[in-house]
């Protein structure tokens, strides 16, 4: 599995919280580990957003990414969930 970031995801991890990015790293870890694991959350997106999936990070902090391959996973946004959903 490999694991990458889109310019904007880099952009709007740069503005959350100290907390948001270790919180980033640990669940980052879990999904590494299982992608299935209950404390990820982890769906897929419908509407605008079908096509990728999500995952919470801490609290209403939400990470959305898309899978290009089999093996490649691009985080492409990081927010609440009302900056990426509202």
């Amino acid at each position: 599995m490999k694991i990458r970031y889109s310019r904007k995801f880099i952009k709007q991890l740069a503005k959350q919280p100290k907390k948001v990015e270790k919180a980033l790293k640990l669940r980052l870890a879990l999904f590494e580990e299982d992608i299935t694991n209950p404390m990820l959350h982890n769906h897929a997106l419908q509407g605008r957003l079908k096509g990728y999936y999500s995952i919470n990070i801490s609290g209403d902090v939400r990470a959305i990414y898309q899978i290009i391959d089999d093996e490649i996973y691009l985080y492409d946004m990081i927010g609440s969930h009302s900056q990426l959903y509202g």
